[in-house]
């Protein structure tokens, strides 16, 4: 469930080539997404398996002896729960976690291709079919450009505005797309929309 700024490079672009064959990266969006609970931004971390530093991030395997989809479910219900559009938008994401994943490329992807639906953007993504340490002429490569420790400042396609979140007053900026969703619901689009950066 990519973060706000990762969206807004999808919306920029429309035309978008997925990594599928790069080398699972550490400390990355790749396997976490952040939410707005009562009392602190909580990173919702999927876990995987480990010895797989040098793999591609498409066989990359979800580490299913923890618990992690009934946590992660509870902590969106705890969350979301009384947000203005959870009841219309979980049941398209309650199927998710609980199912079995075994690669977590194939969870990333049905997560990605529900919130596309759900901001109703027909939007094609394409996979890569093997990995390019550098990227053709002419394509943007946001590979190693979107991190969990960047700050506003240094956001690549997302300036925050500002919209009502669940819990307090103070804002936070490029939590992931369900935050926006469950908060916002059909505006969510526009508020997207009306922070792209130039």
């Amino acid at each position: 469930m990519p973060c706000l700024d990762y969206m807004s490079g999808l919306l920029r672009f429309g035309r978008v080539h997925i990594e599928a064959y790069e080398h699972y990266q550490k400390q990355s969006f790749r396997n976490r997404c952040t939410v707005k609970t009562v009392n602190k931004v909580d990173a919702l971390t999927v876990p995987v398996q480990h010895g797989t530093r040098h793999q591609p991030i498409r066989d990359l395997q979800i580490a299913n002896d923890q618990n992690w989809q009934l946590h992660h479910w509870r902590c969106l219900q705890a969350a979301y729960g009384k947000a203005p559009f959870f009841e219309y938008y979980a049941p398209y994401f309650e199927p998710v976690y609980q199912k079995k994943w075994t690669f977590l490329f194939d969870l990333n992807y049905e997560l990605l291709t529900i919130c596309l639906k759900l901001l109703q953007w027909r939007l094609p993504l394409n996979l890569t079919e093997w990995y390019e340490k550098t990227a053709t002429v002419g394509l943007f490569d946001a590979r190693s450009k979107l991190n969990p420790g960047n700050s506003p400042e240094t956001y690549v396609f997302h300036q925050p505005v500002v919209y009502p979140q669940n819990f307090g007053v103070d804002f936070v900026p490029n939590l992931s797309i369900v935050d926006l969703l469950f908060c916002q619901g059909p505006s969510a689009s526009d508020v997207l929309k009306a922070g792209l950066r130039e």
